[in-house]
């Protein structure tokens, strides 16, 4: 088990959750209401929390702290999530773009073992950076 899957195991019962954090149920039900955390359910119904939510509850308390309201609180959380499935795409572009090595061997494969009259498959794109 990775470090991503122990911290998102739901391991604990509000209870602990209130003793963690300081929060009433009712706020902790509220902002589970409000869709600023997803806590895991058993088949009883009974709410687990993982340490990102307990992390996450204690964020919340910060912010309200500092006189961020719920909306705010949710843009917040929102541009968060933005900014991480923007770095996200970025890195799967750049695992998926051929190096200038691996693109120039490509070439000359393609080049050297090309029939007359047959085309290419190379990416004018990946092509364009030799040429600037």
């Amino acid at each position: 088990m990775n470090d991503f899957e122990r911290r998102n195991l739901p391991l604990f019962p509000i209870g602990i959750v209130m003793e963690l954090t300081e929060l009433s149920a009712r706020q902790i039900r509220y902002y589970e209401e409000q869709d600023l955390i997803h806590p895991a359910r058993t088949k009883g119904r009974q709410r687990l929390f993982s340490f990102v939510d307990i992390d996450r509850l204690l964020e919340i308390k910060d912010l309200l702290d500092k006189k961020i309201n719920i909306a705010g609180i949710k843009e917040i959380f929102l541009q968060r999530e933005l900014e991480q499935k923007e770095k996200e795409i970025v890195l799967e572009k750049a695992k998926q773009r051929l190096s200038d090595k691996d693109l120039r061997k490509k070439v000359l494969r393609e080049v050297t073992q090309q029939k007359p009259g047959q085309t290419h498959s190379l990416i004018q794109g990946d092509l364009s950076r030799f040429f600037h």
